[in-house]
């Protein structure tokens, strides 16, 4: 009886070992998308930002009430707002990487915590297997053997089945360490992402408050003609060597594509809105100085976020930042017919881009000599600036 005892024992917890195996390696090890080194890397990246928000503080307040360095201050506050946005983009990327890590996790302490299940009814099966065979010891192994060769077997089984017990033992105290890790990587990753979320709005704030001092420093500078008239020159002067510089560029692109002249006209709106905050040429808004003298259009009605769209095919031969038109593209649609789209928050297409019509090339902003959101827009046509609403239709008029 002792013996058949014995062998169901010894049986069934080979049984439970090979089955045990075969569930606990199924799972396989996790596959990380994400990892704690990814979001190290962008907080990485927003130390450096940070270095240089601290810089252009520093530049900022050396340049303060000093009118005659209205455009010095004017870029220093959009490459200040330039940077605000970079570190917006990166809490919400280091956001984005925590709600991945965050479910990852969640997932492996899920899977972590069913391996637990299934161990511990091994172990339960184990131990009732053992109370229905009785306790066994070495001490009975030995003399019940019949002959040497028995008792080498019995042997072999009994540290089988220790070895097998210990096994279950192990693999559940690691499972549980497994799952508290898991658990306090969580509150953790929790933790960070609150506080991620947390500076992403005073960082909103922030650029809120930039976006007002920039606006607000071209008011004072449209309106005080007298105070700031060397600014208002400088900025004719570029506005002009960079319409020359335009048309070179758009002449020499075309003579090397081979073109012997544009099509003219066959332009779409440039953003969805169709308000026309300030026409072409002169303007009567009481503004002095170089306003006087529009060279495009202003287009209103939109935001920070609005998307600006090429009006006509063509390649990209400018896309930078000036002191009056801010961060600004230049598209060439053959030799002198250009469109121009000023003051954008920021831009998606570089020099050599070819753009079909209604590709975006960037966000509409007030960056440069703007005093609020809008899409200034010129088209050049034989190497002359015309009016845009020649061809932009359906406008409605807000000037």
């Amino acid at each position: 009886m002792k013996k058949r005892l014995w062998n169901i024992l010894r049986n069934t917890v080979i049984v439970l070992f090979v089955v045990a195996s075969l569930q606990l390696d199924v799972v396989g090890p996790t596959v990380q998308a994400v990892t704690q080194a990814d979001i190290d890397a962008l907080q990485d990246d927003a130390d450096a930002l940070g270095e240089q928000r601290a810089e252009l503080e520093s530049q900022l307040e050396a340049l303060a009430d000093d009118k005659s360095q209205a455009l010095a201050r004017k870029n220093l506050l959009d490459s200040q707002i330039a940077n605000t946005n970079a570190r917006i983009a990166n809490v919400e990327a280091q956001i984005a990487q925590y709600d991945a890590l965050i479910t990852q996790t969640q997932a492996e302490l899920d899977q972590a915590e069913a391996d637990e299940a299934e161990q511990m009814e091994v172990f339960r099966q184990c131990v009732r297997a053992m109370e229905e065979g009785g306790t066994i010891s070495y001490w009975s192994v030995l003399f019940n053997a019949v002959d040497f060769s028995d008792l080498l077997g019995r042997l072999d089984a009994a540290n089988e089945i220790m070895e097998f017990r210990q096994s279950v033992v192990d693999e559940l105290r690691r499972l549980q360490e497994e799952i508290a890790g898991k658990k306090a990587d969580l509150e953790t990753q929790r933790t960070a992402q609150e506080d991620a979320k947390t500076e992403l709005e005073a960082t909103l704030s922030e650029l809120d408050a930039q976006r007002a001092e920039a606006n607000a420093l071209v008011a004072e500078i449209e309106n005080n003609e007298s105070e700031y008239q060397t600014a208002l020159d400088e900025i004719d002067a570029e506005e002009e060597a960079i319409q020359a510089e335009i048309v070179r560029l758009s002449r020499e692109l075309a003579a090397a594509n081979g073109d012997t002249g544009a099509a003219l006209g066959g332009y779409i709106w440039p953003v969805s809105s169709r308000r026309i905050t300030s026409p072409f040429g002169p303007r009567n808004t009481g503004i002095p100085g170089a306003s006087t003298n529009h060279k495009g259009v202003d287009i209103g009605g939109v935001g920070y976020t609005t998307e600006v769209h090429a009006a006509k095919a063509g390649t990209v031969i400018v896309s930078q930042r000036s002191s009056s038109y801010g961060e600004y593209v230049v598209v060439s649609h053959g030799s002198g017919n250009t469109t121009l789209y000023a003051h954008m928050s920021s831009r998606s297409v570089s020099v050599g881009d070819y753009v079909d019509q209604g590709d975006v090339l960037g966000i509409t902003g007030s960056t440069g000599i703007s005093s609020g959101p809008h899409l200034h827009f010129e088209i050049t046509e034989n190497g002359s600036r015309v009016n845009p609403l020649n061809y932009l239709t359906g406008y409605i008029q807000a000037w």
